[in-house]
């Protein structure tokens, strides 16, 4: 299944079936009153949030939904059945917005429904216009139209913690190492090549997720390589932790690392930005013990939190863990708080 993160698509809603003109005829009664009945509403077409979905494909393969118009109403009072809803699952995190660019809903909990086109209301039939000055109207509404449009949707992960770094630095391995999830783990950059989610138990029966994007190249906050997309899906995180590769094949030392991606998150904006990030020194299973000593001394000049770690061996992350995890809690109690 391909991820699938953005979609254009075009929406119409049911139109509302038409009231009836009728009137009874009924044997001994040949002139009896109106019994025309109203047309039922038109479908909507409605979006519900679940975490059975993680990605847009399905919305990438059918572009277009239109739901049924409502039926026309029937003579002896008998209304039009409702045209039928069109309901699509999409993941949680997905935003919707206008053609110009306008939001207009953020699914962010399991189960939230949003109603992308609203399907128009059935007229009323003639029995609805009937008064004492006109026993025998011969008028019924037609049915309102039901809305139409093009809808962007954009999907941005939810996810407690974010990782980011350059090609290579290591993430899918720690993502692997603490996790559930089984990403693509490959000596050469680009192995992730979508974002990818794990989740954490901690040792009081909590858990928190964590989300791998691809890594960041140069220009990534202007879309080069994708990056612009890759960068959205760390945005609702809480956390942000900037993994480092002390043994990189470049030769690019531990400062010139932590600039290059530290360029591309402040290009992106504030929301990225300003969140709490903890800097993880990854492959430190390779140094000896004066390199590590060196490494971590040209780390702790980043004015950043360090954490020294292999994700290969194991070696520092709990520690890691138990820091991430306390900084999560604390945004969570924020939260509660602010609410």
């Amino acid at each position: 299944m391909r991820f699938i993160d953005e979609v254009n698509i075009e929406v119409r809603a049911g139109n509302g079936g038409s009231g009836c003109v009728a009137f009874r005829r009924e044997k001994y009664v040949p002139k009896g009153g109106p019994n025309g009945g109203d047309g039922g509403r038109g479908g909507h077409v409605i979006l519900l949030a679940s975490t059975r979905k993680n990605t847009l494909q399905e919305l990438y393969l059918r572009k277009r939904l239109f739901a049924k118009n409502g039926e026309q109403g029937k003579g002896s009072d008998m209304h039009g059945r409702n045209g039928e809803d069109i309901e699509i699952e999409v993941p949680v995190g997905t935003m919707v917005r206008n053609e110009e660019g306008e939001l207009l809903a953020d699914l962010k909990v399991e189960g939230e429904r949003y109603i992308l086109a609203r399907g128009g209301q059935g007229g009323l039939g003639n029995a609805r216009f009937k008064t004492s000055t006109n026993q025998a109207p011969r008028y019924a509404q037609p049915g309102e139209p039901g809305e139409e449009g093009r809808r962007k949707l954009e999907l941005k992960v939810m996810a407690d913690v974010g990782l980011v770094g350059l090609p290579n630095a290591g993430k899918s391995t720690f993502l692997a190492r603490i996790s559930n999830a089984r990403p693509k783990v490959a000596d050469y950059p680009f192995t992730t090549l979508k974002p990818i989610l794990g989740e954490v138990f901690t040792d009081d029966s909590d858990a928190f997720v964590v989300a791998d994007i691809p890594g960041l190249i140069g220009g990534a906050h202007e879309g080069k390589g994708l990056g612009m997309r890759f960068l959205r899906h760390v945005e609702r995180t809480k956390v942000l932790l900037h993994l480092v590769d002390a043994a990189s094949l470049t030769g690019a030392g531990i400062a010139e690392q932590i600039a290059e991606v530290e360029e591309e998150l402040k290009g992106y904006g504030g929301s990225v930005w300003e969140k709490t990030r903890l800097l993880v020194i990854n492959k430190i299973d390779v140094l000896d013990d004066e390199l590590r000593a060196a490494v971590l001394a040209e780390a702790k000049a980043s004015g950043l939190t360090c954490y020294m770690i292999s994700a290969v061996s194991g070696e520092g992350v709990p520690a890691l863990l138990h820091a991430a995890y306390g900084e999560v809690k604390k945004m969570r109690e924020s939260e509660v708080t602010e609410e």
